[in-house]
């Protein structure tokens, strides 16, 4: 009975995620022809290009965040843990100016899932609340960056050219940040919805009691998705270095809160147990929309985080709208 009770809840948030999904879509729509009004340019290849690059990584992260939400956790730790990984991979290209692409996404991947695993690890066995124990492991990684760097910057100057084109390269004419976005939503999607593992995240969300019944390894579930969400974010690290030519050691501060903003605006519960992958990457368009128009409007810049949440939680009213209309 614990098993079909999971079941049936996980199909009717798969409803309901679908109504909200057009509501997120429907609202996008809305606001991209307000700013094509206000600004023409807005709507140009050249800038819908630009917004696309730059919001990749805020999705790439979104869907690790995703996980961890719908286990009814949270990781304050993401941003740090990008500007770590961000940072040792730079001082590491610095250093040996022949890494290919491809030993730097390693590291970075590297990094990243040793970071998320002591993570995981205080949260599941040592049975830290989530929100203590990345606030914790935020200041620690955040340190960790300032003391490795000794404050100092690795700028575009002392990085070989080949990692710095690494993101402004094209695979079979998608760029490069663009076709690794694709990729990994393309494995996790499959891992989501066609992996026993993937479905056991969604009934530990839904309900720890009847998993741990049902013989699920809850423990083992946590330490994964926190795992994941530090491998997402160490490759952010290597891709965010890239594009910006820059790794500082208060890189992407504040981008945690981002990484949550797209979550919850692609209908992932803060509860748990619901959240889809199509959801959270609307939502990190709709972050990317917010960023990219706001300056092309000419709002001020004193204004700007007013307005973006202000944006966010009519996005989010408008969702909860719908989602108790279906409900009904």
């Amino acid at each position: 009975m614990e098993k079909i009770s999971i079941l049936r809840n996980m199909y009717l948030n798969l409803k309901i995620s679908k109504f909200k999904g057009i509501g997120l879509v429907f609202f996008i729509l809305l606001l991209s022809i307000i700013i094509g009004l206000r600004n023409p340019n807005y709507l140009t290849v050249g800038n819908i290009r630009d917004m696309l690059l730059d919001t990749t990584i805020l999705a790439i992260m979104a869907l690790g965040m995703m996980l961890v939400i719908v286990t009814r956790g949270i990781d304050l730790s993401v941003a740090s843990v990008l500007a770590l990984s961000g940072m040792l991979v730079g001082l590491f290209v610095e250093k040996y100016q022949w890494a290919p692409a491809s030993v730097t996404i390693f590291i970075g991947l590297a990094i990243g899932s040793f970071c998320g695993a002591i993570t995981g690890f205080i949260v599941a066995k040592g049975k830290v609340m989530p929100i203590i124990a990345t606030l914790g492991m935020m200041n620690v990684y955040r340190g960790l960056t300032f003391v490795i760097s000794g404050g100092r910057w690795v700028n575009a100057h002392q990085m070989p050219e080949s990692f710095k084109q690494m993101t402004r390269t094209s695979i079979f004419g998608i760029d490069f940040l663009i076709f690794i976005a694709i990729l990994v939503y393309i494995v996790f999607y499959y891992f989501i919805y066609y992996t026993r593992t993937g479905r056991q995240i969604y009934a530990v969300g839904s309900n720890p009691e009847a998993a741990h019944i049902t013989g699920i390894n809850i423990d083992y579930i946590l330490q994964l998705v926190y795992t994941l969400m530090g491998s997402l974010s160490g490759l952010a690290g290597v891709l965010w270095v890239s594009r910006y030519a820059s790794a500082q050691s208060d890189t992407a501060m504040g981008l945690e809160m981002s990484v949550i903003a797209a979550c919850v605006l692609g209908g992932v519960k803060i509860t748990g147990g619901s959240g889809e992958v199509y959801g959270v990457l609307l939502g990190s368009i709709l972050i990317g929309i917010i960023n990219n128009a706001l300056p092309l409007v000419r709002i001020s810049p004193f204004w700007k985080l007013a307005l973006q949440g202000v944006i966010i939680l009519v996005a989010v009213i408008i969702n909860a709208i719908i989602q108790k209309k279906v409900e009904r």
